[in-house]
């Protein structure tokens, strides 16, 4: 039996539905599954955040996926959290295909899921987003520059397409970032007042993946943090 998630699904057929899933130790995975009817139906837990298991075969890039049972309760997400939740799983439908070996990243994503659950912080997305563009072999060094020397906190580096993070003296130089805020992303220990920053170099990196289709997510998560700063004023 394999562990994994819902990304996406959608009406197949009469009574099938094509599901694309996170497995764990294998990746992205897209299958047919029979969602029946009546007390058989497996449509409550079909479900984005709840957690599977389950059996897939065939020789096809689209799988056929059987044995479906819920693993454990959905994964609580509300608010903001939820919001965040949509963003992680459409990032991933957007950029991961079933061809990439994406082995490690179902516990980083159930980690990540568990974490909204308990309290939204932006550095969960961000870490997760690191770990996507490492599996995608998208993500430079964040110990050392393009010249091979150990990233300095104090210091400033320019991103380089295809080569790294390259000091510089000027501070504003475009696509510049402090090396503090490089190596805390690189430890899971962002700071609060690092959060912009890293969510400034993630959407660099990202951009070239995703090209120039908007997140429905994202304008989702912004039209709620818009609607709930005009209701406190």
């Amino acid at each position: 039996m394999k562990r994994g998630y819902v990304l996406h699904h959608r009406p197949y057929r009469e009574s099938s539905a094509l599901v694309n899933l996170l497995v764990d130790g294998i990746g992205r995975v897209d299958a047919v599954a029979r969602v029946g009817s009546g007390k058989r139906s497996i449509k409550s837990i079909l479900q984005p955040f709840q957690p599977l298991i389950f059996e897939f075969s065939g020789k096809s890039e689209l799988k056929n996926i059987s044995q479906i049972e819920a693993a454990a309760p959905a994964v609580p997400l509300s608010g903001y959290s939820l919001y965040a939740g949509m963003y992680i799983n459409e990032l991933l439908m957007r950029t991961l295909s079933v061809h990439h070996n994406a082995e490690a990243l179902f516990l980083i994503y159930h980690q990540a899921l568990v974490g909204l659950a308990a309290q939204f912080c932006e550095s969960k997305l961000r870490y997760l987003e690191l770990a996507l563009l490492r599996e995608l072999g998208a993500m430079p060094s964040l110990i050392r520059d393009t010249q091979g020397e150990p990233l300095i906190p104090e210091h400033y580096y320019q991103l380089v397409p295809e080569l790294g993070f390259q000091f510089v003296l000027n501070s504003r130089a475009k696509h510049t970032y402090q090396g503090a805020m490089l190596t805390a992303l690189n430890d899971n220990q962002l700071l609060q007042e690092q959060f912009l920053e890293a969510k400034r170099l993630m959407r660099s990196m990202l951009q070239p993946l995703l090209g120039n289709k908007p997140l429905v997510s994202r304008q989702l998560f912004i039209q709620a943090t818009a609607s709930n700063r005009d209701g406190n004023n």
